[in-house]
């Protein structure tokens, strides 16, 4: 059984409600799935999961957010090499920037990106929704 992480930040509970939904869809598939708040996770435990979901909305000038999410996420960067991740969020303004580039640094780490990632403008509409269960399904596949 695929063992998947679902680590989060979120400010206006748009991107945890996404969390629920790719952690959802991860359990439907057959994953035995652990859903994390950043805080709650460290780099020392991503050698624990055959993949991971990581969500963060997009913040500022269209980047992560600095103060908890992005410390985390980049202590984990080292241990992404060939690691089977997804990437989610929500944004407010912009044009999914703060992804773009996201996704490009997870590569650029050796990351194997499972899925496109899944991003919605606010609260995730039932578009975004099955976006987010058939993530954690292909991560629970991967």
């Amino acid at each position: 059984m695929n063992k998947t992480a679902v680590v989060y930040w979120s400010g206006t509970g748009n991107t945890e409600a996404m969390a629920g939904l790719v952690a959802e869809g991860a359990k439907a598939a057959g994953a035995d799935v652990v859903l994390y708040s950043v805080t709650d996770f460290s780099a020392d435990m991503a050698d624990e999961y055959d993949a991971i979901a990581f969500g963060c909305p997009s913040m500022g000038s269209e980047e992560l957010e600095d103060t908890e999410f992005a410390p985390v996420f980049n202590a984990c960067e080292p241990k992404l090499t060939g690691k089977k991740i997804g990437l989610f969020g929500s944004y407010g303004w912009g044009d999914g920037e703060w992804m773009r580039n996201w996704e490009a640094q997870c590569r650029a780490d050796g990351a194997v990106i499972v899925s496109d990632p899944v991003i919605c403008n606010e609260a995730p509409d039932s578009e975004a929704e099955e976006a987010c269960r058939s993530l954690g399904e292909k991560l629970a596949r991967a």
